[in-house]
């Protein structure tokens, strides 16, 4: 395979550093310790907050009120499509039995997880999407209580459009507490929140390392990085799309990657030349982020073929995979590692983080080679179960006592001797792991 960087990023993200994961084990530790009092002096002290942190009734309603009746259609929009594709997934998912052999019967069985801590950002920018994401999937899964955390601005609290989205999508509290002390309150049950089983949803650093230190205690959705997309195009795009795909994504953060892979060099060099002045036309802190990503982060590579895409793609395993090039069919049948695909022009991945129906939360850094993104599936546990007749256990016992001896667990092979000798008296079995 022969690539051509035409630009190479001059930095790479990396993973949190010690002094991060330090700050977020003490604080998590102090909260688990101290319970709601020190979450909430980590509250007044992180989100400049003082006050309710549980919202009520009446707060929610107030803030809905605030909310323009065009933006709940938007809201309203956005949430039925995620819930009737999260409805789609959710049916994907069946309870199943069979007889593996004549009186032995196993089967899975699908169950919600109780409770569900979904994390909704709002500090550079109110991620209302992210409150469809997260909340509507829990519901549409059955979860039994779903609380929804997002940090409050300065004496302020929770934006409206987000307190909005959790009620509507079915959020059962809303905790107005960012960082690490919002994702302790769940993981830890404080304010009378019943503790949560799963966290789910993107977050800073330092939201990210909490969700990492917690798994195994929780489940979390993934351990996420900076947000990073990947567009494959070749001759048959349109350069002015290409260009604003790549800004819309850069202005994410500073350190968000963006790469073109295309086999068409003319379109690389209008690309590039196109980035710059999008980038300078945007407003001031978004500039600031897409500047950087751009410089420091952004690659554009130029293959010999299709074929050469396709492959330097599955090596970046991005998150967000567009591809606006002929024959999209192939490219569907061809690619295997993204979080999610965007085929052709017609779509895009704002689309896709806003409003479409897809789930926006997915993995990243690489992570897209194992793993795909927040679903139904997530809030879900595939359990099995077993039964069988007196007979149908016959010969399962022999063979389990034998492999079990074989291995040496001896108390294993007993629980088969035991059941073997009630229910066939006098027969005789060779249950000896020898020759």
């Amino acid at each position: 395979m022969s690539i051509t960087y035409l630009k190479k990023a001059s930095m790479t993200s990396t993973t949190n550093s010690a002094d991060v994961q330090k700050t977020v084990q003490d604080i998590l530790n102090d909260i688990e310790t101290g319970g709601d009092a020190k979450a909430l002096e980590y509250a007044a002290k992180f989100d400049n907050y003082n006050g309710n942190v549980l919202l009520t009734r009446e707060e929610i309603e107030a803030a809905k009120a605030l909310v323009p009746e065009k933006i709940k259609q938007d809201i309203a929009f956005a949430h039925d499509n995620v819930r009737r594709f999260a409805e789609i997934q959710r049916s994907t998912l069946q309870d199943v039995e069979m007889e593996i052999a004549p009186g032995l019967m196993a089967g899975q069985k699908t169950i919600p997880v109780d409770a569900a801590g979904c994390y909704i950002p709002g500090g550079r920018y109110s991620h209302i999407a992210s409150a469809i994401m997260t909340v509507t999937t829990a519901k549409v899964a059955g979860c039994r209580h779903i609380t929804a955390c997002s940090p409050p601005r300065p004496d302020i609290g929770i934006a409206p459009a987000i307190i909005y989205a959790a009620d509507l999508c079915g959020a059962d509290a809303i905790l107005a507490m960012g960082g690490v002390q919002g994702v302790a309150a769940m993981t830890f049950g404080l304010f009378d929140l019943p503790k949560a089983n799963i966290l789910v949803g993107p977050g800073n650093q330092f939201v990210a390392e909490a969700k990492r230190i917690l798994f195994g205690r929780v489940g979390i959705d993934m351990i996420a990085g900076p947000t990073d997309s990947l567009i494959l195009a070749d001759k048959t795009a349109d350069a002015d799309i290409v260009a604003a795909d790549l800004v819309g994504q850069a202005e994410h953060g500073y350190n968000s990657p963006v790469w073109l892979v295309t086999d068409d060099a003319a379109l690389a060099e209008q690309v590039m030349a196109l980035v710059p002045p999008l980038i300078a036309d945007l407003p001031e802190t978004n500039r600031i982020n897409a500047e950087a990503a751009w410089r420091d982060y952004a690659e554009v590579i130029l293959c010999d073929n299709r074929e050469d895409m396709a492959a330097t793609s599955d090596q970046y395993a991005p998150e967000h995979l567009t591809v606006q090039a002929a024959d999209l069919d192939w490219w569907k049948d061809r690619l295997t590692c993204y979080g999610s695909l965007f085929l052709g022009e017609e779509t895009t991945v704002a689309f896709g983080d806003k409003a479409s129906g897809p789930n926006h939360v997915l993995p990243t850094s690489g992570a897209a080679t194992y793993t795909g993104g927040l679903s139904v599936h997530k809030y879900m546990k595939i359990v099995t179960w077993q039964r069988a007749t007196r007979d149908g256990m016959k010969s399962v016992g022999v063979a389990t006592a034998r492999i079990s001896r074989l291995e040496g667990m001896e108390g294993h092979a007993r629980t088969a001797d035991i059941r073997l000798a009630k229910y066939f008296p006098g027969e005789n079995f060779d249950l000896s792991a020898e020759e």
